[in-house]
């Protein structure tokens, strides 16, 4: 995921603002890590550079 995605993004569930948590990068972006909702207690993982925005419930 790139970094600047930040700024467009929103939690799916409330339409709170996200912050980013990395675990892991490289220059070019994030590949693990996590988005958490500022509003809301929902977190929405990043893994191998793809952050996944589904609500918790849809998730598998």
């Amino acid at each position: 995921m790139k970094r600047d995605l930040i700024e467009i993004l929103a939690c799916p569930v409330c339409r709170g603002s996200l912050s980013l948590s990395v675990a892991k990068e490289d220059d070019a972006e994030i590949i693990d890590g996590a988005l958490e909702c500022k509003k809301c207690p929902e977190s929405y993982p990043i893994v191998g550079a793809i952050p996944n925005l589904l609500p918790p419930r849809s998730r598998p």
